[in-house]
């Protein structure tokens, strides 16, 4: 079985794929102190509570855009597993799609593997959206190639600022308005108008000028935790696919072997 850790800015998720369906999976905050003991611990009771041993994982493979993370996952994975894991974008994992932008190098993990599981699933062009701690808008050709994107800041991320940076707003949570009123009548309700509505406005408004600059019909993919939330209040999106980060990782480990 493969095991495949995606290493995000705010979490890291393992999940446990057999062939290309997921088994298991679990999310922890992302440390990059936290040592290779200390992930141990925590994973091999998890995977046990889950009917499986150490034993079964004969695959690891990371994928991070947290550089520091990567040596102790390593260490997790020689020391704990027996198994060198792969990480992906490098040596027998390298992306293996055309990356048509000024710097490759600077591309993100999750945007490759969001784009090279998108590719594998959907046809034509598409535009890829992930709710993470900032939320990217990536466009992929229907040859597979990644040609470039949008990065802007998280719908948290907004928030802490607007919270943090006010001496008398308090701290809402992100969630759908009563009312499609954009209209409110206090303070919390004007607040989560403005984050929640504005977002949705901003998305809508981004994803209608690259659809208008890639010039053919396509298709949108949202994936991310808020892409759930977020789809239930507007038309844009054409697929909700949560684990398109990890899908890749599992095609990149695929390929490898």
């Amino acid at each position: 079985m493969l095991l495949a850790a995606d290493v995000g800015n705010t979490n890291v998720v393992f999940a446990l794929y057999d062939r290309r369906e997921i088994k298991a999976r679990w999310r922890i905050a992302t440390d990059p102190r936290r040592t290779g003991d200390e992930y141990a611990v925590w994973l091999l009771q998890l995977l046990e509570i889950e009917g499986y041993g150490r034993e079964d994982v004969k695959q690891i493979i990371v994928g991070s855009v947290v550089p520091r993370a990567i040596h102790n996952l390593t260490v997790l994975s020689e020391k704990y597993f027996g198994v060198t894991p792969l990480i992906a974008g490098q040596g027998e994992a390298q992306w293996g799609i055309n990356i048509d932008v000024d710097l490759p190098s600077s591309l993100g993990a999750d945007r490759a593997l969001n784009a090279i599981a998108a590719h594998a699933r959907y046809e034509g062009d598409l535009i890829i959206v992930d709710f993470g701690t900032a939320t990217t808008f990536d466009a992929v050709d229907f040859n597979g190639a990644y040609k470039g994107g949008i990065i802007a800041p998280g719908i948290n991320l907004s928030l802490d600022a607007l919270v943090g940076n006010t001496a008398k707003l308090p701290r809402i949570a992100i969630e759908a308005p009563r009312t499609n009123s954009v209209i409110g009548t206090n303070t919390e309700d004007q607040m989560l108008i403005g984050v929640f509505w504005g977002y949705v406005a901003m998305m809508e408004g981004l994803i209608d000028r690259m659809k208008a600059e890639i010039g053919r019909p396509s298709k949108v993919v949202a994936t991310g935790g808020l892409a759930i939330l977020f789809d239930l209040h507007t038309e844009i999106f054409d697929a909700v696919d949560s684990d398109l980060t990890l899908d890749g990782l599992a095609i990149l480990a695929e390929r490898s072997a």
